[in-house]
């Protein structure tokens, strides 16, 4: 049964990454480099989070209950605000690439921005859903039983869940953050900040899970039909993709702005 819990709850956290990475990344080198590269940033921004963190907790190691509890709430808004900061840095870096690139070589093509925030942001999704969820997928594993001592039973099943809309949500974001830095819409940035904390800071509702990801849930959705339209989307181009009649659609034959 933990066999099950551990292949079922992973294939529900990675599995539609995977797929992106798969159908739409994996065949094109630099796409690979781009998310590898997108991936890294993440895991800076965490190195900084876990340094103020540790100097947070040292700070106050002796301290009652409610105040570690607003140093742990404390690191998160950090955290999160330390994750855009370095997907704005990452912006920036692509935007020197790329006009480097056609300063070298003009006749040759170069990815444009919106393909460039999708493969970011799923690079930063992976990262930050691989770090969230593999201590958890490994206590999957056993031995024990969860809810034994009165918890929720599909704990597992929860976080693999919030796992998903996280690494979704940093997809969404990535193109929403680089379309409004391209398009110099700083108050969209905010946008992205405040969703991110809310959705962040929703994770302290626990054990109230069904909350959390319902509320998770309709914040994914409502960030990926933004994304959607400011990536070029249309209800026409939507539908010409779900018969299957659209040869043009989404990143293979993207032009660069």
């Amino acid at each position: 049964m933990t066999a099950a819990v551990f292949f079922g709850c992973t294939f529900i956290a990675f599995g539609p990454a995977l797929a992106l990475y798969v159908f739409t990344i994996a065949t094109e080198p630099l796409r690979v480099i781009f998310l590898i590269a997108g991936a890294f940033f993440w895991l800076v921004s965490l190195l900084l989070s876990s340094l103020l963190w540790f100097i947070a907790s040292h700070i106050t190691e002796n301290k009652d209950g409610p105040t570690q509890k607003y140093v742990l709430i404390f690191g998160v808004l950090v955290s999160v605000i330390i994750q855009e900061m370095f997907r704005f840095a990452y912006y920036r870096l692509l935007k020197k690439a790329s006009e480097g690139l056609k300063s070298i070589n003009p006749d040759e093509s170069v990815p444009s921005m919106r393909l460039l925030a999708y493969v970011s942001g799923l690079g930063f999704g992976i990262m930050s859903g691989v770090f969230s969820f593999v201590n958890t997928l490994s206590d999957s594993l056993g031995p024990g039983i969860v809810g034994i001592h009165g918890d929720s039973p599909q704990f597992f099943l929860n976080s693999a869940f919030m796992t998903l809309v996280i690494i979704l949500l940093h997809v969404f974001w990535g193109i929403i953050f680089f379309d409004a830095c391209e398009k110099k819409k700083w108050y969209i940035l905010l946008v992205v900040l405040l969703t991110h904390l809310l959705v962040s800071t929703q994770t302290f509702l626990s054990p109230h899970y069904g909350i959390n990801l319902v509320s998770a849930y309709i914040i994914m959705v409502l960030m990926g039909i933004w994304a959607f339209f400011v990536a070029g989307g249309s209800c026409r181009s939507l539908k010409l993709c779900l018969l299957c009649q659209d040869k043009d659609f989404l990143l293979y034959h993207q032009r660069s702005r």
